[in-house]
């Protein structure tokens, strides 16, 4: 079945190029199809194109399918094109022609808009979840291990005294800024293309603010052609704000596997984390951690295939869109797994005490040692001479006692100001309200 096929019957060879994937792929969206379906039936039925017996029949019947969509039961038919072709097919096989009036004022173009605005929407829901859990973790090892001291680095050079402390605390505020960006697209995403048809509106008198609130978006996309430039550039939004926490998860995943290296020596696991060699029986190779830098390097990459497919196209609905589910689906499905079992991981880290005894950080406390001198009363630039040639001429002695007070330094980590800042993000999502929304509309 296809919503647009007249009497002319489709070549199957193009019938499979057109379709692809998109079975598969719509049955992520059914449950979404229907929570669209009876918010658009409902303001039919106030507008007077559905009589209120008509509603009551739909609507017992999309809730039947909605329930079998819920337990992973719905399925998409041999000779049916998508996941709207099903359920108006469903509808039509049991209430005859009733189920033929819930496409009035609608097009396939505002259809897959709503599915995939519902879908996102969720989909970030469960994303931001997921991150508040790694979050939590990574702030929780920050406060037990404030005082365990590491070598911080740049250049990949021994640098200045650090901490697991501020290591782990880094990270976790790294994910509040990530947050920050996907909420963006969070509110870009949560607001209503219903009712922008084919992207020209329609001449039934729709009341488009009243799907807008039975489907608990926040605002409409007003102009009709605008709403339709909304797919694709809401996909590419979404995939900017996932490379965002896949570029934190991978550089951390960076950081964990020169860390567990036997020449740093800084952490561990337990051996049922870490995988073996086929002929080297001493080995424990940290998999999870590489597997997970890869995967978030093709996040990364992500927001290059979405621009790659939507750019130099002009407005109105191009079937290239189509492929954009093809990429977008499975990496939520990646970033998902990588924050799990990130998360998971971290529940066994063994951190490694006294490792800055090793004679070879000494010069870790170089600065230490300059700035003592400046609080003296030493101008900075001779402070850094004295000690610079200390070094050279190997007298060097540091004093291993660091005293950090200002913001965010060993001393004082601020963790329960940057959890503060994580509350402030999460509340901005308002979940809350498309979760009644959309309870009320399916319950």
């Amino acid at each position: 079945m296809k919503l647009w096929q007249k009497d002319a019957k489709i070549e199957q060879q193009i019938e499979d190029f057109t379709v692809g994937k998109d079975r598969k792929l719509d049955l992520w969206l059914a449950k979404y199809d229907i929570q669209g379906a009876l918010a658009h039936i409902k303001m039919l039925a106030h507008i007077g194109l559905l009589t209120a017996d008509e509603l009551t029949v739909l609507e017992a019947a999309l809730k039947r399918i909605y329930k079998t969509a819920e337990a992973g039961d719905f399925v998409i038919e041999n000779g049916v094109e998508d996941v709207h072709s099903q359920v108006e097919m469903m509808l039509t096989r049991e209430l005859g022609d009733i189920g033929k009036k819930i496409h009035s004022g609608r097009s396939r173009n505002d259809q897959v808009l709503v599915d995939l605005r519902l879908f996102i929407r969720q989909e970030i829901k469960e994303l931001v979840e997921l991150i508040e859990q790694l979050f939590n973790t990574l702030t929780r090892l920050s406060e037990e291990h404030k005082n365990t001291l590491m070598p911080g680095y740049t250049h990949t050079q021994i640098a200045m005294v650090s901490s697991f402390g501020l290591w782990f605390g880094a990270y976790a505020e790294s994910l509040v800024d990530d947050l920050l960006l996907m909420q963006s697209v969070y509110k870009i995403n949560n607001q209503n293309p219903l009712g922008s048809a084919a992207g020209f509106g329609s001449s039934f008198p729709l009341n488009r603010q009243m799907t807008t609130e039975l489907l608990g978006f926040e605002d409409l996309n007003y102009n009709v052609i605008h709403a339709q430039l909304g797919r694709g550039k809401t996909e590419r939004f979404l995939s900017y704000a996932m490379a965002g926490v896949a570029a934190t998860l991978g550089k951390f995943a960076t950081d964990i596997c020169l860390y567990i290296n036997q020449n740093f020596g800084f952490i561990a696991f337990p051996d049922e984390l870490t995988t073996g060699s086929s002929i080297m029986p001493h080995k424990k190779n940290p998999d999870v951690f590489e597997l997970v830098r890869a995967r978030c390097n093709q996040i990364q990459a992500l927001p290059n295939e979405i621009s790659l497919l939507t750019t130099n196209l002009i407005s109105g609905y191009h079937r290239d869109f189509q492929l954009t589910k093809e990429t977008l689906f499975p990496a939520i499905e990646n970033l998902k797994s990588c924050l799990r079992i990130t998360d998971f991981a971290l529940q066994h880290i063994i951190i490694k005490k006294n490792i800055l005894e090793d004679e070879k950080y000494q010069y870790l406390y170089s600065v230490e040692e300059v700035n003592r001198l400046v609080l003296e009363g030493v101008p900075f630039r001779d402070a850094y001479k004295i000690i610079g040639e200390a070094i050279e001429n190997e007298t060097f002695t540091p004093n291993r006692n660091i005293a950090h007070t200002h913001e965010g330094s060993l001393g004082n980590l601020c963790n329960e100001e940057i959890e503060a800042k994580m509350q402030g993000v999460l509340k901005g999502f308002g979940f809350e309200k498309v979760e009644r929304a959309i309870s009320d509309l399916v319950g």
